[in-house]
């Protein structure tokens, strides 16, 4: 087929491989703009990017696409057999969707309906899911509600974090994107419309999405945790300052003890949690100083059990 790509980070480029690798033309990558990091602010091309150019594939970047006259025309021009869309993140304008007569085919990171939205890795893992996967869907102008064309279920092991299964589902959705296009290729896929009664969100996250609640149960706490790699991790306070918990654990311990208390045990730090639950911390940052494994922490500050976080 002729496509026309449209990605941005990371989980996108193992698609982008595969489609070039099985012999599709791909005739322009669509990715957003280079961007400045760090405190250097250094300009740095996104890795749909880096890709593309590497596969000597042209590559535009607009900052803006609904009144793009320019970028119309262009894929006008090109009239793509389908347009693929992989993490792009921006809104895909209806002249766009109305173009390729296959549709706008999107690789989702959820078994849809559930976790519609910016952060739906994230939030499978966030929320304790055992199981997610990847969808196809041809994309319509509603927020993830397209009919769905294939769908891969993936398990969650119990210490994967968001970071983790970016990549397990990205290889799996490459796979997924492959077989979507011989599908439609054939005519063997039958457009399933979802069940919208059945939804759920996965809004992009936010700074205080982090912020660790200790009325719940560790499980909880460590599911949140382990969902928000690498941002916005957890965190609460501790003597009036940030404490990041940057490594957390559960234990088979139970406590009388409020939920929010730490508990020293050796070199251990633990803190209990909602219903007298435990979890193990076993590297800490405090507010304007380093990283440092619970050993080091305790023998720095001096913390002893009965002491409260969150305050």
């Amino acid at each position: 087929m002729k496509l026309v790509f449209c990605g941005t980070p990371e989980f996108a480029v193992p698609t982008l491989k595969a489609v070039v690798a099985a012999g599709h033309e791909v005739a322009l990558v669509l990715t957003q703009p280079d961007r400045a990091v760090g405190r250097t602010q250094e300009m740095h091309a996104p890795p749909v990017k880096r890709l593309a150019l590497e596969l000597a594939i042209p590559v535009v970047q607009p900052e803006k696409i609904k009144t793009n006259q320019e970028l119309r025309s262009q894929l006008e021009g090109i009239a793509p057999d389908a347009i693929l869309i992989v993490a792009y993140g921006r809104i895909i304008p209806q002249w766009m969707l109305d173009l390729p007569p296959l549709g706008n085919i999107n690789l989702h990171g959820s078994l849809l309906p559930k976790y519609r939205g910016a952060a739906p890795i994230q939030w499978a893992v966030a929320e304790g899911e055992s199981i997610t996967g990847v969808t196809t869907m041809r994309i319509d102008a509603g927020l993830d509600t397209g009919d769905m064309l294939l769908a891969k279920a993936v398990p969650i092991a119990l210490e994967e974090t968001s970071v983790d299964l970016f990549q397990s589902l990205a290889e799996v959705g490459a796979e997924l994107m492959l077989e979507t296009l011989r599908g439609l290729a054939d005519g063997s896929i039958v457009p399933q419309p979802q069940n919208h009664s059945l939804a759920t969100l996965a809004p992009i996250l936010k700074r205080e999405d982090g912020a660790i609640d200790f009325t719940g149960t560790a499980s909880r706490i460590h599911a949140r945790w382990r969902g928000f790699q690498p941002w916005p991790g957890a965190y609460t306070t501790l003597r009036g300052k940030k404490f990041l918990v940057h490594r957390m654990r559960l234990t088979d311990e139970h406590t009388s003890q409020p939920a929010g208390t730490l508990l020293v045990h050796g070199d251990e730090l633990r803190v209990s949690c909602g219903d007298g639950s435990v979890l193990a911390w076993d590297e800490v940052q405090l507010e304007g100083k380093r990283r440092m494994n619970a050993a080091e922490f305790l023998r720095g500050y001096q913390v002893v059990t009965g002491e409260l976080v969150g305050l």
